[in-house]
């Protein structure tokens, strides 16, 4: 089979991809260095960021000295050129954070959710809303976002029509974006599985930076992950891979979620692990009002409670276990630990948890691999939802709002 020529569009594309995204991630930088760093021309490097800074998409940043010559001015990514937005659709509320383009936080929302079985429709409505009342609250006008993010749970299956699977919340291809539109929600919108969003925003900006084999971990009330390979993410064929929380782990042990049972998540996720507190603690509640205050607790009565210390000496095992199949599964480099409750658990036990997966990983392939906590807080999936558009912006070398994209821009 003939493989395709590229055209000399294709070819502007690349180069302008290529040049804002090193811009993106390693500016400010000389056209020189540009050059340097690309392998591009010095006359194609001086053409297309002339065109980028006339777009106002790169803005100059000051100057460096250069060995005898006129100081070299330096470029980067202009902050200023517009904001998006991301959006972790959780369990038990919406967070929307408000963006420039240099990641700098501008303004956050909470909206709690009633529901841990949150209708579709309410989820919208809601989303919309807090949506609107950060543009609101930031005095932005729609015409000034590059895009919104979405980071829900489940399978997100991409097409003319965006449908999310979420089994764990009782999703079933629900059309996402055509209930945000209905909902009045007429940005451009980009939808993506919440551990994949963790997923880039730590191989972005955190503790995943410069590798190019890892697993980011997410651990909240559910568990999954982002299994990135050759420094793609790998999606398989539906983009439903990194399902993690849904291995087996113990055969036809503790019910989960999704129906069936023994998954890691029933033991690990934050939900199976106090569930486990709350049975040994003979069905007493924890006195706590949700679920990450409860995490606290059962964590802070371990130093003065036998009960509480035996389950999250369990919890690592069982941790330990799951982290030690990704191990041999992948043989990533690095194995990042995120997600509210991986993070809460990894600050206290990190080191009892390779210690748990050294005993179950095969010895060779442990060794080649860190464990390391995520360094961008709880709130790196609504980081990661937010880089959707980022990438989609990078990807094309343009404005996506040119095109009014409406589907989930490719994870790097």
């Amino acid at each position: 089979m003939q493989s395709k020529r590229a055209t000399v569009r294709d070819l502007r594309r690349h180069n302008r991809s290529t040049l804002l995204s090193t811009l993106f991630f390693d500016g400010p930088l000389s056209r020189f260095e540009l050059g340097e760093r690309t392998g591009l021309s010095a006359a194609t490097v001086s053409n297309v960021t002339g065109e980028m800074v006339d777009e106002r998409l790169i803005t100059e940043a000051g100057f460096v000295e250069s060995d005898g010559g006129r100081p070299r001015v330096l470029l980067r990514v202009d902050p200023g050129y517009s904001r998006v937005i991301g959006v972790d659709v959780g369990e038990t509320g919406v967070t929307i954070e408000l963006f420039d383009l240099a990641m700098v936080r501008l303004a956050t929302v909470d909206r709690p959710l009633a529901d841990t079985h949150p209708d579709p429709v309410v989820v919208s409505a809601e989303i919309t809303a807090g949506v609107r009342e950060i543009l609101a609250r930031s005095d932005i006008a729609d015409d000034d976002v590059l895009g919104v993010g979405l980071a829900v749970p489940g399978t997100v299956e991409q097409g003319d029509t965006v449908r999310v699977h979420a089994q764990t919340v009782g999703w079933d291809g629900v059309p996402l974006v055509e209930l945000l539109s209905s909902a009045g929600l007429e940005l451009p919108l980009f939808v993506e599985n919440g551990a994949k969003t963790l997923g880039q925003a730590e191989m972005w900006f955190g503790a995943g930076r410069g590798a190019r084999h890892a697993v980011i971990a997410l651990i909240g009330s559910g568990v999954g992950a982002t299994v990135v390979t050759d420094g793609s993410t790998y999606r398989g064929v539906t983009s439903s891979a990194g399902e993690w929380g849904h291995t087996t782990l113990v055969y036809g042990d503790r019910p989960c979620r999704c129906g069936s049972r023994g998954c890691l998540e029933a033991y690990v996720g934050a939900e199976g692990i106090l569930d486990r507190y709350r049975r040994a603690r003979g069905g007493r509640a924890i006195p706590r009002p949700d679920e990450q205050s409860q995490l606290d607790f059962l964590i802070a009565a371990a130093d003065r409670s036998r009960t509480a210390a035996r389950i999250l000496t369990e919890t690592v095992g069982y941790l330990g276990a799951g982290i030690a199949n990704l191990i041999n599964l992948f043989n990533p480099e690095r194995i990042v630990l995120g997600g509210w409750a991986g993070l809460a658990l990894g600050t206290r036990l990190l080191p009892d948890i390779r210690t748990a997966t050294a005993v179950h990983a095969l010895r060779y392939a442990y060794e080649q691999t860190s464990i390391e906590l995520g360094t961008l807080g709880p709130d790196a999936v609504a980081v990661g939802a937010a880089t959707l558009p980022v990438a989609a912006l990078l990807t094309a070398g343009a404005d996506p709002r040119d095109r009014t994209v409406r589907r989930g821009a490719p994870l790097s």
